[in-house]
């Protein structure tokens, strides 16, 4: 707990190089993602994931929408906290790991607590996903790993 939770954060990470690549991807991804839901006139709900809103009243295309748009907000401000985490507080790595682990695990979990959203096709989120969530929770576990086992060596030296 103490490599998720340090006493002190710094800029130090302890941990592989790989987890540190890989997160500004999955930051760039956040940030791309939450633009997109943000800023497209229909959230991204039917140009990108096939949502047809046409077939809802206008009350509730506007809430899918909304929706969407606030979806991305998350995804924006997820990378901007993962971001200034990345370049200020290094030693939050394997954190912000577990955060985007959460995150996308239970994106991909939603279905079991809600009725799901019907689509005329598979969204590209979604097959994107089912590699993405399984990647971080990898890069988790690897960033704790490593990082425990870097400074059970510095701690031999």
């Amino acid at each position: 707990m103490d490599i998720l939770f340090p006493e002190s954060a710094n800029n130090e990470f302890k941990g592989h190089k790989l987890a540190i690549w890989l997160l500004y991807f999955y930051i760039f991804k956040s940030f791309f993602a939450g633009l997109v839901h943000m800023l497209a006139s229909d959230g991204g709900a039917q140009s990108i994931g096939s949502v047809s809103l046409d077939s809802f009243t206008q009350g509730g295309a506007d809430s899918v929408v909304t929706m969407f748009g606030l979806w991305g907000m998350e995804h924006f401000v997820i990378g901007l906290i993962a971001l200034v985490l990345l370049l200020r507080y290094k030693s939050l790595i394997p954190l912000i790991w577990g955060i985007y682990a959460v995150e996308y695990t239970g994106r991909a979990l939603s279905h079991i607590f809600t009725p799901g959203l019907v689509t005329d096709h598979t969204p590209p989120g979604v097959m994107v996903d089912n590699i993405l969530v399984p990647l971080s929770i990898i890069m988790l576990i690897f960033s704790i790993y490593t990082t425990k086992k870097n400074e059970e060596i510095g701690s031999e030296i």
